[in-house]
């Protein structure tokens, strides 16, 4: 028992890393962008990076990690849509929206999997059960 829990706190740990290693990479590129573009994409683009990385640390610490992680999921299938419309008005280059994408991608593979050991769902509210 000690030892999964041993395991799922790495696993955690590497998830927030990956988050971080995303938001580095984000700024560093948002940083380049021409000031039309810096100031409104850029700023959205920076603001979902943070706020995932904010909510995977909070779930760290939290016993009610489902909502969170929802919530970082979000932010991230955000984030995926600006990073498009980045590359779409040519901030990035191919090769570079395929690195961060496939960053984008496997911050959300790692948060799904923290989301399915983190219990079941919660019982969804029917309309009736008022």
């Amino acid at each position: 028992m000690e030892q999964k829990k041993t395991r799922q706190a790495g696993d955690e740990l590497i998830t927030i890393t990956k988050a971080y290693d995303l938001v580095r990479e984000l700024t560093r590129r948002v940083g380049k962008f021409p000031r039309d573009f810096r100031f409104l994409l850029g700023d959205r683009i920076l603001r979902n990076g943070y706020d995932v990385l904010d909510l995977l640390i909070e779930a760290r610490y939290t016993r009610e990690k489902r909502d969170l992680l929802d919530r970082a999921n979000l932010r991230l299938e955000r984030l995926r849509f600006q990073i498009r419309l980045a590359h779409d008005e040519q901030l990035l280059s191919h090769q570079q929206f395929g690195f961060v994408a496939g960053r984008v991608n496997e911050v959300g593979r790692l948060v799904g999997g923290w989301r399915k050991k983190s219990g079941p769902n919660p019982p969804e509210l029917v309309s009736g059960d008022r």
